[in-house]
């Protein structure tokens, strides 16, 4: 092959640190916003992000040049850095420190992408470490007892 192609879709959700409820309508859009500037800033294609008032998921295309862990570092420290700079939130903004990054194929894309639409109506029903451990469990990860 004379170039090379590289097409990886990551599924990322990460918690608001100690899961606190900081997300919420007044804001939602602005941190959408935030986190989507920063996955561009990265060079990732986002397609989609999602969430409730405690935890964010979002779908892109991992820039072939980038390691998730960088991507993650820079769009979580970056977009909390930009929320406490205007005082977005009454408390100081942070994420949890782990998240979870998973493959998608191309296949179940538009699942994925209604799942994460679908974030308000999901959690009517389940809870956050719920789901969470429900993806430990589909990609054969220990559960996370901590939260």
């Amino acid at each position: 092959m004379s170039h090379s192609k590289c097409k990886i879709w990551v599924h990322a959700v990460f918690a608001t640190k100690d899961r606190k409820p900081l997300i919420n309508a007044q804001i939602i859009a602005t941190v959408h916003d935030t986190l989507r500037k920063q996955l561009i800033n990265t060079g990732c294609f986002v397609d989609c992000i999602g969430g409730v008032l405690d935890h964010v998921h979002l779908l892109f295309l991992l820039n072939p040049g980038k390691s998730i862990a960088d991507v993650m570092k820079q769009i979580k420290g970056g977009s909390s850095h930009a929320f406490n700079q205007v005082k977005l939130t009454s408390v100081p903004f942070a994420w949890q420190t782990g998240y979870g990054a998973f493959s998608v194929s191309e296949s179940h894309v538009p699942r994925v992408r209604a799942y994460i639409l679908n974030q308000n109506e999901h959690h009517r029903t389940v809870t956050f470490m719920d789901e969470f451990n429900r993806f430990m469990a589909h990609y054969g990860l220990p559960a996370d007892e901590n939260g």
